[in-house]
């Protein structure tokens, strides 16, 4: 029901330890300040994650590690939502407090939890008589941050502004696989990447992005979206790495969002979709 995924190599499970609490299918700047607090006990920190959620996860477990350990996490207790939805409050919280020696908790003021959402941050002490800190939600220009905000803005194509909540650009990671090598015989190699089942779905369409190689950073043309022709409706990325030669199938990449450059056309000839890749080229290496 609580698996439990180490991070660093210094967490010991039988230390004390600090636990922000909350959904965590992503990072973003609001964030920022539960870590902050949770750091100020100079105790291994920990941070709840859900898995399952219906309409879709904001990164993949593999990547909420990566993110989580980047901003200080030292592990993860992930659950899955459908085993944990209908627990009582207290019976959530000691499934917490049962495993691990929390010395104190933090969370946002707007985080419930137990069956229905009924338990809130206030309920904490009185069910296991340890301590919350309750940080204030973060406002950007009047909107409240959050993850649900980003999803939507993602789900629009707005990765510029996603960024702006999340502190850091929107990205996939994933294993290069093969594909059509329509791409290739254009002039435009690409780089396949099988979008993981359980993400959210941003917005299909042509993007700029930048794309991590074995540490080395490359400006990208990425097209998103199903292949239903040849893939049965599941959804790819396919990103054209400028300046990149040699092979990459089965290699580790990480796929950032930079911005959105135009909607998927259906062109009449191979010949005005390589002219359009041209055109989408300049406008990378132009910042046009």
């Amino acid at each position: 029901m609580l698996n439990t995924a180490i991070l660093t190599t210094e967490y010991a499970k039988e230390l004390p330890c600090v636990i922000l609490l909350g959904g965590f299918d992503g990072v973003h700047c609001g964030h920022a300040r539960l870590f902050a607090r949770a750091k100020t006990y100079g105790l291994p920190i920990g941070i709840m994650t859900i898995l399952g959620g219906k309409e879709g996860s904001l990164y993949s477990l593999k990547e909420r590690e990566e993110i989580f350990q980047k901003r200080g996490a030292d592990f993860v207790l992930s659950a899955d939502f459908s085993q944990i939805k209908n627990l009582s409050p207290k019976e959530f919280i000691c499934l917490i407090t049962s495993r691990f020696p929390v010395k104190r908790f933090v969370c946002g003021r707007d985080f419930r939890f137990g069956y229905g959402a009924a338990g809130t941050p206030s309920d904490i002490e009185k069910i296991c008589g340890v301590g919350v800190d309750v940080e204030d939600l973060l406002e950007i220009e009047g909107e409240k941050v959050s993850t649900r905000n980003v999803k939507k803005l993602l789900a629009l194509g707005k990765v510029e502004k996603a960024k702006e909540y999340l502190g850091e650009g929107y990205f996939v990671a994933g294993r290069v696989e093969k594909g059509r090598k329509v791409g290739r015989l254009l002039g435009f190699p690409t780089a396949n990447v099988e979008y993981p089942k359980d993400k959210y779905l941003i917005k299909s369409g042509v993007y700029e992005t930048r794309v991590l190689v074995c540490g080395t950073e490359y400006k990208g043309i990425t097209n998103f979206g199903a292949r239903p022709t040849f893939e049965d409706g599941q959804v790819w990325l396919e990103t054209y790495l400028d300046g990149f030669s040699g092979n990459l199938y089965g290699q580790e990449i990480k796929i950032e969002f930079v911005r959105f450059l135009r909607e998927v056309e259906r062109f009449d000839s191979p010949e005005k979709l390589k002219a359009q890749l041209e055109c989408d080229l300049r406008r990378i290496r132009t910042n046009d």
